[in-house]
C-alpha cells in the first residue's frame, strides 16, 4: 500500500480569480473534487489484494504485478509537479476535468486488457492522469474557499481519504471474489467509470476556473531526463530477474544513475536563469531537507512493498480468498487512524522524536510477522497477521500526518511550495523503487527452493520482510538529522501548526492510503 500525498505548488503571484459559485454550489464543488481525490486513493489500494487473480487469469509473469503497482507511482511521481504547474497555466478546473476523464479512459483501459502489456500500459496511464488530476483539488479548494472555511473542507478531505483506506482493499477483496457481473478483477477497475462519469458532469456544472497570472515555465527537458533515469533503474529492477540478469541490464541501471548528474546540472542551470527548475536546488542547501527526502523515501518504499510480500503470503502461501486477504488487511488502517490524531496534534513541534517513535514501532510490528511466519508456517491465523498488520498500522499513524511536515521544517516559506511538490513526488517514487526492490528478493526466494510451494512461499516472507525491518529501523536512526523541537510551533499548538493553511505549503497528507 502506498500513502498517496499530494501538492500543488502555489505560485506566489497574482491569481485570476476564480469566478465565484454560489455558496452552496462550492460546496458540491468540494464534493467534486474529493470524489477525485477518493478514486485516486482508492486505486492505489484497491488492486493490491487482486493482484495474485489478475496474474493467474492473464498468465503474467510476477513482475506484472509488481509494474502493476510500482507503475502507478512511478508515472504519478514523475508528473506530479508538471500536473500542478499545468493547472496553474491552463486553469485547475480545465485539468482537473482533463485529468478525470483520462483518468476514466485508462481504468477502462485496464478492465479490458487481455495482456499483460496492456494492463500495465493502463496503470502507467492511471498514474499520469492522476498526476493531472490530484494536484487540482487542493488548488481548487483554496481559491474556491474562503481561509476561514478551509479547516472544515480539510476535515472533509480526512475523512473522505480516511473512508478511502479503509474501503479500497475492502472493494478489492469483494469485488474479486464476488465475481460482480462475471467481471472477476475487471470490475476493481471498471468500478471508477461511473464514479469518473459523475466527477466529470458536476465538475462541468459547479466548478469555478482559476489560474495564476504569472504561472512558471514547464520544465519539460528536466521531465524527460527524470522520466528517463527513473525508467533505466526501474526497468531492470522488476525484469532482471525473469530475464536472467544481462548483462546490459546492470549497464542500463548504472548509465540511469550517471544521468542524474547531468539533470542536476541542468537544473541549477535552468533555477538561475529563470527559477523554473522541475526541482529547485536551493532546497538541497538545507541538511535535513537532504536527509528528509532519504528518509520520505525509505519510509514508503518499506511500507507499500510490505503488503506486496503479505498478500502473496495469504493467498498463494496460506491459501486464502482475496476477501479473507482484504479483511486482515484492513487493520493496517485502522491502526493509523488510532494514532493519527495523536501525531497531528502533538507530534508537530517535536516531529523528529515522533518519525523515530512511529518507524520503531513499525519495525516492531514487521519483526512480529517475521516472527509468527517462523514459529507457526502454516497454521498462522487471520488475528495474528492482522495483529502484526495493527501494530505497523499504529507506527505509521504516528509519523505519517507529520513526515512531510517535518522534512519542510528548515525550508524557507518562499520553497515551501516547490519542497512540498518535490517531497511528495519522491514518496511515489520510493514507493515504486521498494516494490521493484522487494519483488526481486521475494519472488526469487518463493519461485525456487525445496519444499512445497507454501513452505516456499512462508521462507520468502520471513526473509524478504527483514528488507522492510532494515528500512524502518534506519529512518528510526537517521531521524535526528531532521529538525528538532520548535518552541514557537509549540506555543501556537501543534493542530494548527501543522494545518495546511499556508498556500505556499499546502498539502494533503492522507491518513489511511497506506496502500
Amino acid at each position: 500500500m502506498t500513502q498517496t500525498v499530494a501538492t500543488t505548488e502555489t505560485v506566489t503571484t497574482t491569481e485570476t480569480p476564480p469566478a465565484q459559485a454560489p455558496s452552496n454550489r462550492k460546496w458540491v464543488a468540494l464534493a467534486v473534487v474529493l470524489l477525485a481525490a477518493f478514486i485516486d486513493n482508492v486505486d492505489a489500494t484497491i488492486v493490491t489484494v487482486a493482484l495474485p487473480t489478475i496474474q493467474k487469469d492473464l498468465g503474467a509473469g510476477f513482475s506484472t504485478a509488481q509494474w502493476t503497482l510500482a507503475g502507478y507511482a512511478l508515472a504519478f511521481a514523475v508528473f506530479l509537479i508538471t500536473g500542478g504547474r499545468l493547472g496553474d497555466i491552463f486553469g485547475r478546473k480545465r485539468l482537473f476535468i482533463i485529468g478525470v476523464v483520462g483518468f476514466t479512459l485508462a481504468s477502462v483501459v485496464c478492465g479490458a486488457a487481455a495482456t499483460p502489456g496492456v494492463l500495465v500500459g493502463g496503470r502507467l496511464a492511471q498514474g499520469i492522469m492522476a498526476a493531472l488530476m490530484v494536484p487540482q483539488v487542493m488548488a481548487v479548494i483554496m481559491t474556491t474557499f474562503d481561509q476561514k472555511e478551509w479547516v472544515v473542507a480539510f476535515s472533509m478531505m480526512g475523512a473522505v481519504l480516511g473512508l478511502g483506506g479503509v474501503s479500497g482493499p475492502l472493494l478489492g477483496g469483494v469485488l474479486t471474489d464476488l465475481d460482480v457481473m462475471g467481471l472477476g478483477w475487471r470490475s476493481v477497475f471498471l468500478i471508477n467509470v461511473p464514479i469518473g462519469v459523475t466527477a466529470v458532469a458536476l465538475a462541468a456544472w459547479c466548478l469555478p476556473e482559476s489560474r495564476s497570472e504569472q504561472a512558471p515555465r514547464l520544465d519539460v527537458p528536466g521531465v524527460a531526463l527524470v522520466t528517463v533515469a527513473a525508467l533505466g533503474l526501474m526497468f531492470p529492477l522488476v525484469q532482471g530477474r525473469e530475464q536472467g540478469w544481462p548483462v546490459w541490464m546492470f549497464v542500463v541501471m548504472g548509465a540511469a544513475l550517471l544521468l542524474l548528474i547531468p539533470f542536476a546540472l541542468y537544473q541549477r542551470r535552468r533555477h538561475e536563469r529563470d527559477g523554473s527548475a522541475l526541482i529547485p536546488p536551493t532546497l538541497f542547501k538545507h541538511r535535513s531537507f537532504t536527509a528528509g527526502v532519504f528518509v520520505v523515501m525509505l519510509v514508503f518504499s518499506g511500507i507499500t512493498s510490505f503488503f506486496l510480500v503479505l498478500t502473496y503470503q495469504m493467498q498463494l502461501g496460506l491459501g486464502w480468498s482475496a476477501i479473507r486477504t482484504a479483511l486482515v488487511t484492513v487493520a493496517f488502517p485502522i491502526g493509523i487512524m488510532a494514532t493519527f490524531q495523536i501525531a497531528w496534534r502533538k507530534g508537530t513541534a517535536n516531529g523528529r522524536a515522533f518519525v523515530a517513535l512511529g518507524t520503531s514501532v513499525m519495525a516492531v510490528g514487521t519483526l512480529l510477522m517475521i516472527l509468527l511466519t517462523r514459529t507457526q508456517g502454516q497454521d498462522l491465523t487471520w488475528y495474528q497477521v492482522a495483529g502484526a498488520e495493527l501494530v505497523v498500522g499504529l507506527g505509521m499513524g504516528l509519523c505519517s500526518p507529520i513526515l512531510t511536515h517535518v522534512v519542510l521544517g528548515d525550508v524557507p516559506p518562499q520553497d515551501a511550495g516547490a519542497g512540498s511538490g518535490v517531497v511528495n513526488a519522491l514518496i511515489q517514487f520510493g514507493t515504486a523503487v521498494g516494490i521493484a526492490v522487494v519483488g526481486v528478493i521475494f519472488f526469487s526466494l518463493s519461485g525456487s527452493g525445496a519444499g512445497s510451494r507454501a513452505e516456499r512461499f512462508s521462507d520468502a516472507t520471513a526473509v524478504t520482510l527483514w528488507y522492510n525491518v532494515g528500512v524502518f529501523a534506519l529512518v528510526a536512526l537517521l531521524s535526528p538529522l531532521l529538525p528538532g523541537r520548535r518552541p514557537q510551533e509549540a506555543q501556537k499548538g501543534d493542530a494548527a501548526a501543522d494545518a495546511p493553511a499556508d498556500a505556499k505549503a499546502a498539502e494533503r497528507v492522507v491518513p489511511t492510503d497506506a496502500e
